[in-house]
């Protein structure tokens, strides 16, 4: 009878992916304090912090990264770079990578697209589908949650509020994102996910062999050190 993965095995994957975790936060982190160190100027950089603050990321570790990224510890040579492209049976994806080698980051996402029934595509082919916004969830269990969460947020500047499944998510333009989390923040309210994202405007829903293949396709991508982000308009069978 074969026994499965012992503790230190599991600490080992647990660690490793942990490792990757933080890589990619440590660039996002330096690619955002290109433009200032000030948390309080540089909105970009403060939502990268405050995304490390969440994985645990230690504070000494993220000042390293912004002394790094703002030139105060040596040139840091990492570029931010956007692919489009399509997934099996035509799932659009926007994927967002932070490299040093843009080489070999473009071919890692080719070669990931193509075993995957996708290909890359060129700029603009697949934005145009997609809306840069912000997006707070938060848990809501009841309708007073619900209407607590909808007056402060359209208060601080939210767009449009949405309640499903027991959670609200909050939908405000990029420059209103800060302002909306603070209010939201100052009421005691803690958002299950909060982030600027790429919104598609439409979503597709795909068959389940399609989903399969979408989800081991994704996996792929965000196993790659050079990816930070991969959004796409698919609606997968088992989504809520």
């Amino acid at each position: 009878m074969g026994r499965g993965p012992t503790i230190e095995g599991r600490k080992n994957v647990e660690d490793s992916r942990k490792a990757k975790i933080f890589t990619k936060l440590i660039r996002e982190i330096a690619v955002a304090a290109r433009g200032g160190g000030d948390l309080a100027t540089n909105s970009a950089l403060r939502a990268a912090v405050d995304k490390a603050l969440s994985a645990n990321m230690t504070k000494d570790t993220i000042e390293r990264a912004v002394k790094r990224g703002s030139g105060a510890e040596g040139a840091d040579n990492m570029s931010a770079l956007r692919y489009e492209g399509y997934g099996p049976a035509g799932v659009a994806l926007i994927i967002d990578c932070m490299t040093d080698n843009p080489q070999r980051t473009v071919a890692d996402v080719r070669h990931a697209l193509n075993k995957h029934g996708g290909n890359l595509g060129t700029t603009g082919s697949v934005a145009f589908q997609f809306t840069r916004v912000g997006e707070l969830v938060f848990a809501a269990a009841d309708a007073t949650a619900d209407n607590q969460i909808f007056e402060l947020a359209l208060e601080a500047g939210a767009d449009d509020v949405q309640n499903e499944f027991g959670e609200s998510t909050v939908w405000c333009a990029p420059d209103q994102f800060e302002a909306v989390k603070k209010a939201l923040l100052g009421a005691g309210l803690k958002p299950l996910k909060a982030a600027v994202i790429m919104r598609p405007g439409n979503y597709v829903l795909v068959t389940e062999d399609v989903a399969d293949t979408l989800r081991d396709l994704l996996d792929r991508l965000e196993d790659l050190d050079d990816v930070q982000e991969v959004f796409h308009n698919a609606t997968l069978p088992d989504s809520e």
